[in-house]
């Protein structure tokens, strides 16, 4: 089993909500940046005495709009995780960027705060999908926030969304090889998708826009890995690329069933207990719910459930076959206490090998290209 333990905080502010966002993200008009501070280090303090003793391998600030906060607010909160728990050396520390809420002068300071890691939502190279898409930065803004990074932080990264309604084949080319003469170490590239709840589900529903069919994204997933390949950023997992070494630390951990903490409104955790036990946990997703629950007990943990181990193997399988290693029998084993032959389906296995969609050696089972491109089913066959 991994030693790997990170701590996620969530900042659940925006100055927009975009149409395409499922995350638990608010707009508010104005932020109590005191009263905020004090919670999320109250959450903290609840979570060191549990995890006395581990070793915080990674530190992520996500939302929301992390950077939004007050520096002074991150670098509070980071004071108080190395007071609180030892640090591995090169910890990871990241912090998620919008391009419209920066200037050079807040990214030294998030830099001297300890943050290492920059994480920006740029999402479009082209201000008539940016728009759509609801970003209130344009390319300039992007490009501009791209050097500023590049110049502050000793690692970044930056996202972008593909498959967009009237996108070509063509279109996306242009403009993927444009992100990665941009690009430092790494790249997240995610294809749009319609999630209920979202502004852009019923407008879909609607036939207000038209996404590219299943043949052309298909075209753009084989387009991206292999411009990535050829530019030295394979993709580790089936979003993301990075050249070998720069590989987002505190997303493997996910990925390769570790422990972490989440701390804010709406965040996750998965703690392992001495037992072997695998226990989630969900805090309260509403902000002001959240604060109060904190200002009441010192945390604001709305469910915290025992995982059977059914459970813990489908989870296992579900987040360890994203990545492009693939699932290592003997490390599922040690999370799972249950063999990964064991937890698989027997002919499902044997089908997905047949058809070229996962290799199994008896140590590693992997999804191959052909079946990361159609993940879910490859998963739903496997699992028992």
């Amino acid at each position: 089993m991994t030693d790997a333990f990170g701590i996620y905080l969530h900042w659940p502010f925006c100055l927009s909500k975009c149409p395409y966002c499922d995350f638990n993200s608010h707009v508010a008009a104005s932020i109590d940046q005191a009263a905020w501070r004090r919670a999320l280090l109250a959450e903290l303090d609840h979570f060191a005495i549990e995890t006395a003793g581990r070793r915080v391998t990674s530190i992520f600030f996500g939302g929301g709009t992390p950077s939004l906060m007050d520096p002074a607010t991150t670098q509070a909160l980071l004071e108080r995780i190395a007071a609180r728990w030892p640090l591995a050396e090169g910890v990871e520390i990241t912090l998620e960027a919008n391009p419209g809420t920066i200037d050079a002068q807040r990214f030294r300071d998030f830099r001297a705060a300890g943050v290492n890691r920059l994480s920006m939502g740029l999402q479009a190279l082209n201000d008539t999908d940016l728009r759509f898409l609801g970003r209130r930065h344009d390319v300039a803004g992007a490009l501009n926030a791209v050097e500023l990074a590049r110049g502050i932080f000793p690692r970044i990264s930056f996202d972008l969304i593909y498959a967009r309604p009237s996108q070509t084949v063509a279109g996306w080319e242009a403009e993927l090889r444009q992100a990665i003469a941009l690009a430092a170490d790494h790249l997240s590239l995610y294809q749009l998708t319609i999630e209920e709840g979202t502004a852009f589900h019923p407008a879909h529903a609607r036939g207000d826009f038209i996404l590219p069919d299943e043949d052309a994204s298909a075209e753009m997933f084989d387009l991206t890995q292999e411009l990535c390949d050829a530019a030295g950023l394979p993709a580790y997992e089936v979003s993301n690329h990075a050249k070998p070494g720069a590989e987002c630390r505190h997303n493997l951990l996910y990925w390769q069933g570790g422990d972490y903490l989440g701390i804010g409104p709406g965040a996750h955790g998965r703690l392992t207990d001495p037992s072997g036990t695998a226990w989630a946990l969900k805090q309260y997703r509403a902000p002001q719910r959240w604060l109060s629950e904190v200002a009441a007990q010192g945390h604001a943990t709305q469910e915290r459930t025992r995982l059977t181990v059914e459970e813990r193997c489908e989870e296992l399988v579900m987040m360890g076959l994203r990545l492009r290693d693939g699932l290592s029998a003997a490390a599922f084993a040690a999370h799972a206490g249950r063999p990964l032959e064991q937890a698989l389906n027997r002919s499902g296995l044997a089908a997905m090998t047949e058809d070229g969609f996962v290799t199994w050696t008896g140590d590693r089972l992997q999804a191959t290209p052909k079946g990361r491109l159609v993940l879910n089913a490859v998963i739903a066959e496997l699992l028992i």
